[in-house]
């Protein structure tokens, strides 16, 4: 029997397009998970269930044992929220499982982080694994902390630690960020528009993502960092892929820049008394105003990352948003 691959984060964004594409490659996984997530899909794909959560050592430690690789994608995500629960979960929950991974003896560890470490995007400018991060907000913040942590245990422990830092990730399963912004909200709400949709942003399909992470296993370099990332898109021409993918044209409404930064605000403000994340945080801004200019060519060059076109991505999207019935047109 092959030994298996723990997977955190399993019944996140990801894990729901990871967790069918290892075991597609032949992998046997086991995940942890807690008794309160979506876990039936990987019932179904027949993989070991590890029941407990990455702010808990002790169920962390007894999934991780036996195991001879992990991947870590358990992470808390949001534009919204208190300091201490990105970093209980992003660097403390990270300190565990690279813990009981290293107690473990396991091969590889593979890391998923994020572009964003790197703060507010240098304009005019590349962004490589080697742009300096200067970090803007809590999550950020405890994404390279975690990240930091997870290269010092290869450092210091031997342990084989790949670190990957996805795009902007968008595709089936997904309900927040990229996919609300550019597929939800035009489609479901307002479409509006700011600068006249000349922003670049930095998508990435989370089944490309899921491609690199079997890269990642068995051809990446340990304590290196790989930027995974399609290519890089204006707000506008995001739109214009997905109108030629519904077929028809889409009214969007310009809204002036200190409107929405304004309405961020204040929204972030009220959420202080109802404390429920905004539609439009003020965390949302570094996403919105700047330019984010990412290259995956080290990917590229050392693990065979070939990205599918955006076109391509935004149609599967869509037809998994068909197919859930979230979207009718």
């Amino acid at each position: 029997m092959l030994t298996p691959l723990l997977v955190t984060g399993a019944t996140g964004f990801l894990g729901h397009n990871l967790c069918p594409y290892l075991v597609g490659q032949g992998y046997r996984l086991r995940a942890l998970v807690r008794p309160t997530s979506n876990y039936g899909f990987l019932e179904e794909l027949g993989i070991d269930l590890a029941w407990g959560d990455v702010r808990d050592p002790r169920a962390v430690w007894e999934a991780a044992a036996g195991c001879r690789a992990v991947v870590h994608a358990a992470a808390r995500f949001r534009f919204w929220g208190d300091r201490e629960a990105f970093f209980a979960v992003n660097v403390e929950g990270t300190r565990h499982v690279l813990e009981a991974a290293r107690e473990a003896g396991v091969e590889r560890f593979v890391h998923i982080s994020t572009v964003v470490v790197i703060g507010r995007p240098p304009e005019k400018e590349i962004i490589t694994e080697e742009t300096p991060c200067r970090p803007l907000d809590p999550y950020q913040e405890s994404k390279l902390a975690a990240e930091r942590l997870a290269l010092a245990y290869h450092q210091n422990h031997g342990l084989e630690v790949v670190v990957l830092r996805p795009g902007a990730m968008y595709g089936p399963w997904g309900r927040y960020a990229f996919n609300r912004l550019f597929f939800e909200d035009p489609l479901k709400r307002v479409p509006v528009r700011v600068h006249g949709g000349r922003h670049i942003t930095f998508p990435a399909y989370v089944k490309d993502v899921a491609w690199a992470v079997g890269a990642a296993l068995e051809q990446g370099r340990a304590g290196q960092t790989y930027n995974i990332c399609g290519p890089c898109l204006t707000h506008r021409e995001v739109g214009e892929v997905l109108e030629r993918a519904l077929g028809r044209r889409t009214r969007w409404v310009p809204v002036p820049a200190w409107g929405m930064v304004g309405l961020a605000r204040l929204w972030t403000w009220l959420s202080r008394f109802t404390h429920r994340e905004p539609l439009y945080p003020i965390g949302l801004y570094p996403y919105v105003f700047y330019d984010w200019r990412v290259s995956a060519e080290k990917a590229r060059e050392e693990l065979g990352f070939e990205p599918i076109s955006f076109e391509e991505g935004a149609r599967a999207t869509l037809e998994w948003y068909r197919r859930e019935g979230i979207l009718s047109s």
